[in-house]
């Protein structure tokens, strides 16, 4: 099976391609502030390097977030807009999922802000809570700082694992929901419900 992953839900912009458990090719490029004019070229870069035709992917993964509320929005975008052309499936999982370890219990977290984290906790790969807003001292202490992660590993790449494991476990129609998850709402949008009061 080959997968094409991305991840632009973090400051760092990641994609990787992945054939059965083989990386063919994977790229991270600071993706603040112009994702959107990364993500295609990153993507085509990908493909031309491995020297595949995107009509080859067989599945499509992307993270969901939490993260960056613009750059969820262009990597599920980009990566539907890639599916449905083609006709293949997407399999979308938060970025917290995407990283978290298969085994023991973990909290995922990532700044979000305000003096606030984002948490989620895992126990063996799985889904125990979150993602939710949490105060500093509310984090466990056996915990995996997202931007961490992103600044040393292929975030893209994991999430395309992690896609590979889903779809051998028969668990992908679970996967299915591109909704992102922002977790709280965009700033834009707390000032235009409160000029709505």
């Amino acid at each position: 099976m080959l997968i094409l992953a991305a991840d632009t839900s973090l400051p760092v912009l990641s994609v990787a391609l992945l054939r059965d458990s083989d990386l063919l090719a994977a790229a991270a490029t600071e993706g603040k502030g112009s994702r959107n004019e990364k993500l295609l070229p990153a993507i085509d870069w990908l493909l031309q390097e491995a020297g595949i035709d995107r009509r080859q992917i067989d599945l499509f993964a992307v993270t969901r977030g939490p993260g960056s509320f613009t750059g969820v929005r262009i990597g599920l975008a980009t990566i539907q807009g890639m599916a449905l052309a083609l006709g293949k499936p997407v399999c979308a999982m938060s970025t917290h999922e995407a990283i978290a370890p298969s085994s023991g219990r973990w909290a995922v977290v990532d700044d979000a802000g305000r003096g606030e984290m984002y948490l989620s906790i895992f126990n063996d790969g799985r889904l125990m809570e979150g993602p939710r807003l949490a105060r500093p001292d509310e984090v466990p202490r056996e915990r995996i700082v997202v931007t961490a992660v992103a600044e040393s590993e292929n975030v893209a790449l994991a999430c395309a694992r992690r896609a590979a494991a889903i779809v051998a476990s028969g668990r992908l129609d679970a996967y299915r929901d591109v909704t992102p998850i922002y977790v709280r709402l965009a700033e834009a949008e707390v000032k235009l419900r409160q000029k709505q009061k």
